[in-house]
């Protein structure tokens, strides 16, 4: 679950209001009865099909198609978001996954998506004080008070299932108490199955989708985020693993019980506010801070951070990165992945076709007895590596939009769509997408390559090259570069 601090919100128009279509409820709760939420959410496929039609007949007085298509867009992008917005971890979860798909989308059409999500993160609902204390009382008991010198009724942050008080423990220390809604756990529950019921409306965000997949993927990681015990542990891994680190914090365990985890209380700048306003210096450093941070952690600590969500970091006073919310965190890595990974990018970096679509096959990224055409494999998965092929590159939106746009084309020659993942990576999957779309949002420049080594070390294989030339400078030109490795695939796929 990403925090969002209280205040960090997107301007919507010059006046900055909020609109109605996302104004909170005004008892600061979810809803919870399954029949109003339920409503709610078969409301949707009707209102998207009655627009269509709709459409028809806009067209039909002489409005362009572009024109009626972009107006279902928006108000679709609208209805699921303020429906979502009151799901709480659901829509969460899937603005996170948008976030990330809104790139395969042209910047215009995106727009709209872009424009719900920013409302949809501002429109969490705050619990007022009297819900807020009948949580803490059914986990902590009816005396919960006495743990706290001070209690802040108002929240300092929303978190997707729940909200964050400010608050000072009875020894003094300033702590962070997170809170899940009442009701919350049965409610999301109830919300994941009406999910999967409208999940085909995904193919408004991101047509040909594997929207089954991606489905049961938001409700693997938003039911695992409902165990704030595993949380806890998560976190006390992590504080032990970074304690005393020049690089980074991972704030103390206060106190975990029931659906309330308390942990010492971090004060910083949001990455959010960096990505906005940052100077070019500060978005090379919180970047490659953020991949060592992953990197690290699964190389060395045997630990994987899946949410690298720039809500979760924090640029500290004294310039170390803060690190919170760890409901989606595991151990790692499982057996077998460090054979995958030196196997893929052997075969990228210094193999060709066969020895990619060898490798992918031997590690379960395509079924037994599916034909699989290595030529276009290696024509759409080469280019992803492309920033480790250099001593610095500079991640931009442009450049993962090309990426994106590559490997989601819904047609049905596109071999990457043929493939399937097996369930081991998803975490790692679900890590990687989003730490690299934070990068291109920071538009980051480093030395990605030898961070990763320097953490991994047995990929350095992988990057040994067989002549010094293999090694291009940070300079090169990217369009020699890539004719020179053989400028398209067999199906006339663009390798850059």
């Amino acid at each position: 679950m990403t925090i969002r601090p209280i205040g960090e919100r997107p301007e919507e128009g010059a006046a900055g209001k909020r609109s109605r279509l996302f104004a909170s409820r005004s008892h600061g709760k979810p809803p919870v009865h399954g029949a109003v939420r339920g409503a709610k959410l078969a409301a949707l496929p009707m209102a998207f099909a009655g627009r269509q039609a709709a459409g028809l007949g806009k067209r039909a007085l002489g409005r362009s198609a572009g024109e009626v298509n972009r107006d279902i867009q928006l108000r679709t992008a609208q209805h699921i978001f303020e429906v979502l917005g009151e799901l709480k971890g659901c829509a969460a979860k899937l603005g996170q996954l948008l976030a990330i798909y809104e790139l395969a989308l042209p910047p215009e059409v995106a727009e709209p998506y872009r424009i719900a999500l920013g409302r949809l993160q501002d429109a969490a609902p705050a619990m007022l004080p009297p819900a807020v204390h009948a949580a803490m009382a059914e986990s902590l008991g009816a005396q919960w008070r006495a743990n706290f010198r001070e209690f802040d009724d108002r929240r300092a942050a929303a978190a997707s299932l729940g909200q964050v008080h400010r608050a000072v423990w009875h020894d003094g220390r300033p702590v962070a108490v997170k809170v899940m809604y009442p009701g919350g756990r049965q409610a999301v529950a109830r919300d994941l199955d009406h999910l999967r019921r409208i999940s085909y409306l995904a193919t408004v965000f991101l047509p040909g989708a594997d929207v089954n997949a991606v489905t049961e993927a938001i409700c693997a990681s938003v039911t695992g985020e409902l165990d704030y015990a595993a949380e806890a542990n998560h976190q006390r891994a992590f504080a032990a693993a970074y304690a005393g680190d020049p690089d980074f914090y991972v704030p103390n365990v206060v106190a975990q019980q029931g659906d309330v985890l308390i942990s010492e209380w971090i004060d910083g700048t949001p990455v959010p506010r960096v990505v906005a306003s940052g100077t070019q210096a500060e978005r090379d450093r919180v970047g490659m801070l953020m991949v060592r941070f992953v990197t690290r952690g699964w190389g060395r600590h045997g630990l994987l951070y899946a949410d690298p969500h720039p809500g979760n970091f924090r640029v500290l006073p004294d310039g170390r990165l803060g690190v919170v919310d760890f409901g989606a965190c595991c151990a790692w890595p499982p057996a077998g992945f460090g054979d995958l990974t030196l196997d893929c990018c052997k075969a990228i970096f210094r193999g060709g076709p066969g020895d990619l679509a060898a490798a992918t096959r031997r590690h379960g990224f395509v079924e037994n007895g599916r034909a699989v055409d290595s030529e276009a494999l290696y024509a759409a998965i080469t280019p992803c590596g492309e920033p480790l092929r250099h001593n610095t590159y500079r991640l931009t939106t442009r450049w993962l939009r090309r990426q994106v746009l590559r490997t989601t084309n819904p047609r049905l020659t596109n071999v990457v769509r043929q493939m399937t993942m097996p369930a081991y990576f998803t975490p790692f999957a679900r890590s990687f997408l989003t730490l690299v779309g934070v990068l291109g949002q920071l538009e980051t420049e480093g030395p990605y390559r030898d961070e990763i080594v320097r953490w991994v070390p047995e990929l350095s294989e992988a990057f040994t090259p067989e002549t010094p030339s293999e090694i291009v400078s940070a300079t090169v030109d990217l369009d020699t570069a890539r004719r020179r490795r053989g400028g398209t695939g067999k199906r006339g796929l663009p390798i850059g």
